[in-house]
């Protein structure tokens, strides 16, 4: 291991112990203390919206400034507003009828994993949601963006400690390496992960040891059907890829048109500033966009525009191009058809479909390959459509008539504003909601008897001890009882357990309970059950338990029941099973 490495794990470990003693302080804190640091920290992000912008693209090469700041505000002032009113502290709910508490209780250090794509404004969502629900956060940036960053984290904390909260609450290294990252997730204070980043991160996550919240690729189709608005559609579609330049996971990777309008659609898309990509031009784009073998985007074009794109490609294109476009065929879906998957830039694939059934069936595949779970989008005026086709796609985020990127994050539908999106089980995560607060908190229940519960007894006479030595052990220990008077026991117990110690056990509860010897009937033919003329009623049992069973069947008798009589439910079980009851008609 390098000095380098070793430096950056001390760290690890000295800031989430801080952050955990931190966290210790901060849970006692008020409902009322715990949204001042949150408010202190969305404020302060967002007054620094725009130099965090300007930092992150000079620092990463990704996206465009003005977009950025879009992402920092939403990532403060949308989140902030949206876990504004959440409860987080103390009893969250009480349910008098079931008469059930539930209690919130946070989950202590959370580590976050930042990307390079979206670095400050996913660093300010996770800072927000990690306190709101009362834990400490440390940050581990991706190396590409450790500045801005840090910086975005340094603003919170300070903002955080000016109304109070505990040093060492929001924290950030400052110096990643992949196994300060691993020491981080490993580490025995953190309660839970949240990673955003590539495949082979989220992996590690999941397999750390620890609860994870990853985040699948997002391999995103955008189908349009033939009511849809078209230039509506059209701009939704190119307004999301070309947000900050495609960096965002839920862009779109894919249009899917249907076929009477494919036509209008093409017109559509050259009108609104793309650029359509002749077959050897696609084949030296896709060469350049996604890297083998891995099939995953490119750093050298994520996030850039696509006239940047288009000159890496050695292409000539028109300078106001918003994106490329290539016209595939349904059957091109797969890494052998590297513009099919994610490519996290303004670069699109076309393709037509005779109906519905056939869009259904050919989003699906795109998001067999590189998307599942993670988001779609559909424009359409029909909603019998919309609604057919939301319930078929393996998709957890269905847009509708809307960009894909501002709907999936909260900004241009209701869902809850956030930067980390679930993919639920078919993607490999956790769940399949936009991560909030309630997420990083357990819920703690209080809950009252309801139901009485049944006290199983074992007469005195039957609690036999094993050996004669515990039985010894046992005497000693316990002071002995008066012997009834009518049939002494002279330190029976002491004896080791035999037939003979048993008879005498059962004679004794006989006598107490006035059965006279021998009063049972003949053995009864065959049967479980056998009717027999009425007996005096001192021989019917009035009460018969699983010990009056096993003591019949001991001395080769019956019992005799009756209508009145009270069974347990072992001994008629053990009763029927060997024929020991003798039924009376009183």
């Amino acid at each position: 291991m390098s000095d380098r490495e070793q430096r950056s794990i001390e760290q690890t470990r000295e800031l989430v112990a801080r952050a955990a003693a931190a966290q210790r302080r901060f849970a006692a804190f008020t409902q009322e203390q715990v949204d001042a640091v949150v408010r202190a920290c969305a404020e302060a992000a967002a007054t620094a919206a725009e130099p965090l912008a300007r930092l992150a693209v000079e620092e990463t090469g990704f996206g465009n400034v003005p977009d950025k700041i879009i992402k920092n505000r939403l990532a403060s002032l949308e989140v902030h507003q949206a876990i504004r009113p959440l409860r987080t502290v103390g009893i969250l709910r009480e349910d008098r009828e079931k008469r059930i508490l539930e209690v919130a209780v946070p989950v202590g250090v959370v580590a976050a994993i930042i990307p390079s794509t979206n670095p400050t404004s996913t660093a300010i969502y996770k800072t927000l949601i990690a306190v709101k629900a009362r834990n400490a956060i440390v940050h581990s940036p991706h190396p590409a963006a450790v500045r801005c960053i840090g910086e975005a984290v340094r603003i919170m904390a300070e903002a955080a400690a000016r109304v109070g909260a505990p040093e060492g609450l929001i924290a950030c290294l400052e110096h990643p390496t992949m196994a300060a990252t691993q020491e981080l997730m490993r580490h025995r204070d953190v309660g839970v992960i949240l990673a955003t980043g590539g495949a082979g991160l989220v992996r590690a996550a999941y397999s750390s040891g620890k609860p994870a919240y990853g985040v699948g690729p997002g391999n995103v189709p955008a189908f349009i059907e033939r009511t849809a608005d078209l230039p509506k559609a059209i701009a939704d579609i190119f307004a999301g890829k070309t947000f900050d330049y495609g960096t965002i996971c839920s862009a779109e990777q894919s249009i899917v048109v249907e076929d009477v309008i494919r036509e209008q659609a093409l017109a559509e898309c050259r009108r609104q500033g793309a650029y359509f990509l002749s077959p050897e031009e696609a084949q030296r784009v896709g060469e350049l966009v996604i890297q083998r073998p891995a099939y995953t985007p490119n750093p050298k074009i994520v996030g850039r525009p696509a006239t940047h794109i288009a000159e890496l490609a050695g292409l000539r294109v028109p300078s106001g191009t918003r994106v490329l476009i290539a016209l595939l065929s349904p059957e091109q879906v797969g890494r052998e058809h590297p513009l099919s998957l994610e490519k996290l830039s303004p670069v699109l694939a076309f393709y037509s479909v005779p109906g519905l059934g056939a869009a259904i069936e050919l989003c699906t595949r795109i998001l067999q390959h590189g998307g599942m779970g993670h988001t779609i989008a559909i424009h359409s005026k029909d909603e019998a459509v919309v609604r057919q086709f939301g319930q078929a796609v393996p998709a957890f985020r269905v847009c509708v008539n809307t960009s894909a990127v501002h709907g999936s994050i909260g900004y241009s539908t209701n869902l809850f504003p956030a930067m980390t999106l679930g993919c639920g089980a078919l993607g490999g995560n956790i769940t399949s909601d936009n991560i909030g607060p309630q997420h990083l908190m357990n819920i703690q229940r209080i809950a009252w008897e309801s139901r009485p519960v049944e006290h199983r007894t074992v007469p005195a006479e039957f609690r036999l001890v094993a050996h004669p030595g515990a039985a010894a052990a046992h005497a000693a220990a316990t002071p002995p009882a008066p012997p009834p008077t009518a049939q002494p026991v002279p330190a029976a117990v002491a004896e080791p357990v035999s037939r003979e110690l048993i008879a005498r056990l059962v004679e004794r509860v006989f006598a107490e309970r006035g059965i006279r010897r021998g009063a049972a009937a003949p053995a009864p033919p065959p049967a479980s059950v056998t009717s027999v003329p009425p007996q005096p009623a001192a021989e019917i049992a009035d009460f018969v338990s699983e010990a009056d069973v096993r003591a019949a069947l001991l001395r080769q008798q019956k019992i005799c029941i009756g209508p009145k009589t009270i069974l347990t439910p072992a001994a008629r079980d053990l009763g029927l099973a060997n024929q020991v009851f003798i039924e009376t008609a009183r």
